[in-house]
């Protein structure tokens, strides 16, 4: 297993990640008739674009073969950074390898010199236990819609990223 930066070759991978990813973990939380429209033509077209962009920093995790496993992408500014995403494909859970991507994640916010990071998960997403477990601090709670639904989305906030690559280690 390896974990690389991002290359703009690497969007049809990270589409297929996210897009699977999505229908395994909100299967039971959002409309499936939502995550049954999803498209990996339109998320490759968006990964595109992001990876074209500078200002966007992604992460993927590759298996033995090369194949895209797992992303994470986040958006910093001044000292602080939002964590926009961090998906694993489902067979690849519980295996350490969203353990080592936050690793990574963390070591590059230490770098950059970001002092808080934000991350937004919906409220039945099982994913805030893991963010919870490495310190994450819930700040505020939001309503969205999805799919012509309304879910509560949760923000939580490390203030100590040194705190968190302690406990990672």
């Amino acid at each position: 297993m390896k974990i690389r930066q991002a290359v703009v070759k690497d969007a049809p991978g990270i589409a297929k990640v996210h897009v699977d990813s999505w229908r395994t973990t909100y299967k039971e939380i959002i409309p499936g008739s939502y995550l049954n429209d999803l498209s990996y033509d339109e998320r490759t077209d968006l990964w595109n674009r992001i990876l074209m962009e500078e200002r966007d920093n992604v992460i993927v995790a590759e298996d033995e073969a090369g194949r895209i496993i797992g992303f994470a992408s986040w958006n910093g500014r001044d000292d602080s950074c939002d964590l926009t995403a961090i998906y694993l494909l489902e067979e690849f859970q519980g295996r350490g390898i969203g353990k080592k991507m936050f690793e990574k994640l963390f070591s590059h916010f230490k770098a950059k010199g970001y002092d808080k990071i934000t991350v937004e998960v919906l409220e039945d997403n099982k994913t805030r236990y893991f963010y919870e477990h490495y310190g994450a601090e819930l700040t505020d709670t939001v309503e969205i819609s999805i799919g012509g639904e309304m879910f509560n989305e949760l923000i939580y906030e490390w203030d100590d990223v040194e705190e968190v690559i302690g406990k990672l280690r």
